[in-house]
């Protein structure tokens, strides 16, 4: 179980964040810390508001109509909702992998390259090159470097996955939110995803969406625990898989509820 570290500077944050889609509230209230080149899981039981809250960090909510929010999310101190802020450019600082593997239907190369080629690279040399960084990130490099014109749909599960992590870090973002990364794939592939986060919080501030309690505990340095769209419990892994406050928590992490 990784250890937290206390000193850690605070990436993202966001403050007496409530989301709503229409009238229905999906979180209430969370306020919730990202401490900078860490791994923060947030758990807890299905519909409890945690992808929700993870889709808020780059406002991947605004795209769902009638969702509106209140409260504040800060990224380096900066509220993400600033009237000047570029969506575009937040969704490049904080970059997102899906549960589902989502490849383009086109070659291996170009589903990396299709941010830089859309942020307007075009220099050829360039483009390899990030692309070769990116796959060898996304711990796929040996897997697919020869064959990077094959198409991307031709890959297992657990590559695509890792092909959608490539394309994430191809536009070089800060934050990397990852909503169940691993739930639809085999215990290989899995394990390799795990691998790979563990090496990722080097260079990235990431926040991963898990149902797998054993995943969190082994990935991440904090915990957030969310029940009913409300933020329970948060902090330092071990304490919340051994020595948790709320007795709701207790009952989620022994497997009472689900």
């Amino acid at each position: 179980m990784p250890q937290s570290s206390p000193t850690a500077r605070i990436k993202m944050e966001s403050r007496a964040l409530t989301l709503r889609y229409g009238a229905k509230v999906a979180v209430k209230s969370v306020s919730l810390t990202l401490p900078e080149h860490q791994v923060t899981a947030l758990i807890g039981p299905s519909g409890c508001g945690k992808s929700t809250f993870l889709r808020s960090l780059n406002r991947m909510n605004d795209l769902i109509s009638g969702a509106s929010h209140e409260g504040t999310v800060l990224l380096d101190g900066t509220s993400i909702h600033d009237r000047n802020v570029d969506v575009v450019d937040l969704r490049r600082r904080v970059g997102m992998v899906f549960q589902k593997s989502n490849p383009f239907p086109k070659s291996i190369f170009e589903n990396v390259a299709y941010g830089l080629r859309v942020g307007g690279m075009k220099d050829k040399a360039a483009l390899a090159a990030r692309v070769e960084k990116s796959l060898q990130g996304a711990a796929l490099w040996d897997e697919v470097k020869d064959r990077l014109d094959d198409s991307a749909l031709g890959l297992s599960g657990g590559q695509q996955q890792r092909l959608c992590i490539a394309r994430a870090l191809a536009i070089e973002p800060e934050v990397l939110l990852m909503d169940e990364p691993a739930s639809a794939l085999d215990p290989i592939a899995t394990a390799k995803i795990e691998e790979l986060i563990y090496e990722l919080k080097a260079r990235y501030t990431i926040a991963i969406v898990t149902h797998n309690m054993q995943q969190a505990a082994r990935v991440s340095e904090r915990t957030a625990f969310f029940y009913m769209g409300e933020l329970v419990e948060c902090g330092p892994t071990e304490n919340i898989f051994t020595n948790p406050r709320e007795k709701r928590t207790e009952d989620y992490v022994t497997g009472k509820f689900g």
